[in-house]
């Protein structure tokens, strides 16, 4: 007998949403996709039409409202991605701190609880901020060729060597009320599937980047930064003396899928939180981003802004060998691709971060 995975995605028509769906789907075309979408992002409906092309059903909902999951058919796997994504939320006077913390938290609340009634699998896609941001401001960095390094591997804090931050890095507050609702939002997860006998997987993501990523400079830096210097619009490097040495990895979510199909079919009691990153490899800072994207498109001016802002780091390379260890994952789109997927979108695009609410 022919078994059928039934999969819901929560915020199906964001970036990363999006791109699973419709990977998912072209890895296995028998799957059954379905989400659940607020449509608040601009530039969310650009993703509902083509994903319901691709016969995906995306029903209208918010995950804040526990009677809008009532419509939703069952689902063998739920794959959250749906939560507000910025370190900045809730302090930015986009949202306010309690709707940041009902739409990741409750939310999660709510999804646990479809989980709960369904019997579904929950895959939590969590994010690099849960770590503490003091003792990553503090890390020794010296500068070397327009970007920062590790200074002394011999003084460095448990958990983050020269291949990047591990799982066991602390997570002692500060982490910002982004990073703690995610945090909380972990320990929910494990704590109802241990308790309903659901299975739960947290994947602590850290920068992921792609064409169609919507163009915010604090969600989507590798995006936001190739299209606003195609476009010509003002960029500046932001603390740090405005040296553009600031460095964060990156890598596709259409690297997640391998990932997330061995979670799926797995029961075996591993490790339930693993990181995810592209690893030195797939790391840059904005200073060489522009200089790749002056090779790219031509010269441009970034204008330099000493000033620091709040919950900055200088260096967050995410360091993925306990998933490479336990499900032979490591990404496999290259830094070099990524940005050039993204510069091809940017050229037929001239108008995304209007579109996307980045301008």
């Amino acid at each position: 007998m022919v078994i059928i995975m039934k999969i819901l995605i929560t915020g199906i028509c964001g970036f990363v949403g999006s791109s699973l769906a419709v990977s998912l789907l072209e890895d296995d075309p028998g799957t059954i996709i379905y989400g659940m979408e607020n449509f608040v992002r601009p530039g969310s409906d650009i993703n509902r039409i083509k994903l319901q092309g691709m016969g995906i059903q995306v029903y209208y909902g918010d995950i804040r409202s526990a009677s809008d999951f009532d419509v939703l058919p069952p689902a063998d796997w739920v794959i959250d991605a749906a939560a507000m994504p910025s370190v900045l939320a809730g302090t930015d006077g986009n949202m306010s701190s309690r709707q940041l913390i009902e739409h990741n938290l409750q939310g999660t609340i709510n999804i646990l609880e479809y989980c709960k009634r369904h019997r579904s699998g929950f895959i939590l896609l969590s994010t690099s901020r849960v770590y503490s941001i003091p003792l990553l401001a503090s890390l020794p960095i010296v500068p070397v060729d327009k970007r920062f390094e590790l200074s002394d591997e011999e003084g460095l804090p448990p958990g983050v060597s020269p291949e990047g931050v591990s799982e066991q890095f602390s997570t002692t507050p500060p982490i910002s009320l982004y990073g703690c609702s995610k945090l909380t939002s972990e320990l929910l997860a494990l704590e109802y599937g241990e308790t309903f006998d659901f299975p739960v997987w947290i994947n602590r993501c850290g920068v992921m980047a792609g064409a169609g990523q919507f163009g915010r400079a604090d969600q989507g830096i590798f995006s936001y930064w190739i299209h606003a210097y195609h476009g010509r619009q003002h960029l500046a490097y932001i603390g740090f003396e405005g040296s553009g040495y600031q460095v964060r990895d990156c890598f596709h979510p259409r690297d997640l899928v391998m990932l997330l199909k061995k979670q799926f079919y797995t029961t075996d009691m591993l490790p339930r939180i693993v990181n995810l990153g592209g690893g030195r490899d797939n790391s840059m800072s904005l200073a060489e981003l522009s200089s790749w994207c002056k090779d790219r498109f031509g010269a441009q001016t970034v204008s330099r802004n000493t000033r620091g802002r709040r919950f900055d780091i200088p260096w967050m390379i995410m360091d993925s060998s306990l998933a490479n260890k336990v499900w032979e994952w490591k990404p496999v789109i290259k830094l070099e691709e990524i940005l050039e997927e993204i510069a091809l979108h940017a050229e037929a695009n001239r108008d995304w971060l209007k579109v996307t609410g980045g301008i």
